[in-house]
């Protein structure tokens, strides 16, 4: 009876073991050419939401992760407390360029959802690719109201809204992969 349950244990053992290499796999190599692989392979890596195992759900991760790190520095944003009028207009238009990037983020998580192989995947692959390339714009817009502001403020939007960049374009970087392993797409 023992031996019969340290058996059990062990394969069930081995079974999470193979397939969580599995998914740290294609996280890493997926990872390995994006703009910045360590942040790529961190956030990735942590993960859990749901499992990863095919360049589809890396993709939707990836964006679950930018959405969620966008909606973090916008009510980051929001509690900020400015001083001069140039601050307030820098930081008012930023924020609302972080919720314009959300709402692209959304659609693309959105599509992502329903991405398939066939006669609408160049328009959905476009669709994705224009929306989250579209998120990075705003994110690059709201850095570019401060760059005339100096201080803490400054410092701080910086490097809050350079994390959410940076995951966004690993974030295009994984959808554009997409179309290169279109023959690994999951069909329900």
């Amino acid at each position: 009876m023992m031996k019969t349950l340290l058996v059990s244990l062990f394969l069930i053992s081995s079974v999470t073991t193979s397939s969580s290499s599995s998914a740290s796999d294609i996280v890493r190599s997926s990872c390995v050419h994006a703009s910045y692989p360590t942040i790529c392979v961190r956030t990735l890596s942590s993960y859990s939401d749901t499992p990863i195992n095919t360049p589809q759900d890396l993709a939707q991760a990836a964006v679950k992760i930018t959405l969620s790190r966008a909606g973090k520095a916008s009510g980051f944003l929001s509690r900020v407390k400015v001083e001069s009028k140039r601050e307030k207009g820098a930081l008012s238009d930023c924020i609302e360029q972080m919720g314009d990037s959300m709402e692209e983020l959304r659609k693309s998580l959105s599509e992502l959802k329903h991405v398939r192989r066939g006669n609408a995947f160049k328009w959905q692959m476009s669709n994705l690719e224009t929306w989250v390339s579209a998120a990075l714009t705003n994110e690059d817009t709201c850095l570019d109201g401060f760059k005339e502001i100096d201080g803490k403020i400054r410092s701080d939007v910086k490097r809050k809204i350079t994390n959410v960049a940076r995951v966004t374009s690993n974030a295009l970087y994984l959808i554009n992969r997409l179309d290169d392993s279109a023959n690994k797409i999951t069909h329900p």
